[in-house]
């Protein structure tokens, strides 16, 4: 089992393959708030979201203070596949359909803007990461020559023509393969976005963050979790960030770039939840043509390489997504490397298994801006699978709204703007989907605690008692908590691969010792017994 420092470093109990080649231990480390203080701008996380704002502000001389509640990058972008597209998740076609033609284009501009962006900065500050520019191929998931295989091609053709007309570079190859696909399975005929690209995330975030240290207007506080944003009223220019050590930030403008903001509803009541499945898998260098690789099934596919030694580079594919705290891994892994073993021959070993988590916005554009009824606190969140772009699109439309620049893609990622007719299906069918969630009131996990195996965890739920998170760890010791999930009130699920606790409603998770890793819940769960009580101390002390 990982030692509670684990959890400070990554939000599960396995490892992304980053750190493979960027350890924990080469992170920059920041101490403790330990006292009131006042800056231009307090930023809420430190993962791209919030180490992109930080980067643009400082860069335009503002004082920045940015806190996180655990280490820098202990959340989904260190847990990324890393890959930089403008071949969105949320079609071009279907975002034409529900905001109109020049939200595509704002779209469409903004995330080939940002791949390019993050390389001119590792090129600027001389950040070694692996950044390249590389085609993105979208393909069929069905065999040529089918009727299936010919639709979603069509389909891919129109996505293009969409693409194409908002200013994308895209072509159609008909017969087209990836070199190095040696396979008997027949996939050809690829839609073509040029110019993608592709990087190593944490060397990329690690070498702005030690620019940022050097820079005299910029601070960051560690293990300082922020409980509460104030703004003293709809006109005053003053905010206060509390943190759960009792410390005050006021600041003029606070930014929550915490993966979701640490609210009840609004903007979190518009977004499904979901975890994701990655392998890195060796293939001999040079086999396969650099590029990134999608299919077309649902969930699909995700491709991309990065390196891993002289002799190997690594596959890293992704897919296998399901609601947060409503299913287990059950053969994802195993299904992922079966994919890619029966289309590169030449795959070697597994070397590294994790799993991350989507924020998908219902009417499948980004929220970046000013959050609902406020007048200088700022959200970026609803990645729809694309959180590094949207991280460094969030650095430059925050700091050109705080500063009073025009940007002409505020608007289609405004956090106020009403979701299209069109999605309020969707919107009503999640609902009552992730309502029924709260039957997990009337259901027990495990029968009884002897029947947990060490290192594992299951809600107990008795009709005398509250519902019980319990873990027993390694050495057989058995930690309680409350199973009830902070934020709204649901009955956590065990995440056996990553050893934490699920809310299978808006998403929220917990460590194996009750610690918050994401929110929207904004504290951990309530030890339940002197066990759970120390080893929940020990974590958060780590």
């Amino acid at each position: 089992m990982a030692p509670p420092q684990h959890l400070m470093d990554t939000s599960g109990e396995t490892d992304a393959v980053w750190v493979h080649k960027e350890p924990y231990s080469n992170r920059p480390q920041f101490s403790r708030l330990t006292k009131d203080l006042e800056t231009e701008v307090c930023i809420i996380g430190a993962g791209i979201s919030g180490i992109s704002t930080a980067y643009e502000l400082v860069s335009r001389g503002v004082k920045v203070a940015m806190i996180e509640a655990r280490e820098v990058l202990s959340g989904e972008s260190g847990r990324t596949s890393g890959h930089l597209s403008s071949a969105l998740d949320g079609s071009y076609v279907d975002i034409a359909k529900k905001h109109g033609k020049e939200a595509a284009k704002d779209a469409g501009e903004s995330h080939q803007w940002a791949l390019g962006h993050i390389g001119e900065i590792s090129k600027q500050l001389s950040i070694e990461c692996e950044y390249r520019r590389c085609p993105d191929y979208e393909i069929s998931q069905h065999l040529k020559g089918t009727k299936e295989h010919e639709e979603e091609m069509k389909i891919l053709q129109e996505e293009l023509k969409v693409a194409k007309e908002i200013g994308l570079p895209v072509s159609y190859r008909p017969d087209g393969v990836v070199k190095g696909w040696d396979g008997k399975i027949d996939q050809r005929d690829i839609a073509v976005f040029e110019e993608n690209a592709t990087f190593h995330p944490t060397q990329y975030l690690v070498g702005i963050l030690k620019w940022l240290t050097k820079q005299p207007n910029f601070e960051c506080y560690t293990h300082t979790r922020m409980i509460s944003i104030e703004e003293k009223s709809l006109l005053s220019k003053e905010v206060c960030v509390s943190t759960l050590d009792g410390h005050t930030i006021t600041c003029k403008d606070a930014v929550e770039a915490t993966c979701i903001p640490l609210q009840k509803l609004s903007i979190v009541a518009q977004m499904e939840y979901y975890r994701t499945y990655c392998i890195a898998i060796r293939v001999p260098k040079g086999s396969i043509e650099d590029c990134l690789i999608n299919d077309q099934a649902d969930p699909y596919h995700y491709v991309r390489f990065t390196a891993c030694d002289e002799k190997d580079d690594y596959l890293v594919i992704g897919g296998g997504d399901h609601k947060v705290g409503q299913d287990q891994e059950n053969g994802r892994f195993v299904e992922l490397e079966a994919w890619v073993r029966d289309r590169f021959t030449q795959a070697g070993s597994v070397d590294y298994k994790w799993s991350g988590q989507i924020f998908d916005s219902v009417d499948m554009m980004h929220f970046i801006g000013l959050n609902q009824g406020k007048s200088h606190t700022y959200v970026i969140t609803g990645d729809t699978g694309h959180g590094l772009t949207m991280g460094v699109i969030a650095g430059k439309l925050i700091v050109d709204l705080i500063q009073g620049v025009k940007n002409t893609w505020a608007e289609a990622y405004s956090p106020k703007r009403l979701p299209p007719l069109s999605t309020i299906p969707s919107m009503i069918a999640h609902d009552l989907q992730i309502n029924t969630q709260y039957k997990r009131f009337f259901q027990s996990d495990i029968p009884d605690i002897e029947s947990l195996s060490l290192g594992s965890g299951g809600v107990l739920n008795s009709i005398t008692s509250k519902p019980l998170a319990v873990y027993k760890d390694g050495e057989g010791e058995v930690h309680k908590f409350s199973a009830i999930c902070p934020h709204l009130q649901a009955v956590v699920m065990w995440n056996d691969t990553e050893k934490s606790w699920d809310c299978p409603v808006h998403g929220s998770r917990f460590s194996k010792d009750g610690v918050q890793i994401c929110g929207p819940a904004k504290v951990g769960l309530t030890p339940a017994d002197e066990a759970g009580k120390a080893s929940q101390a020990q974590a958060i002390k780590a």
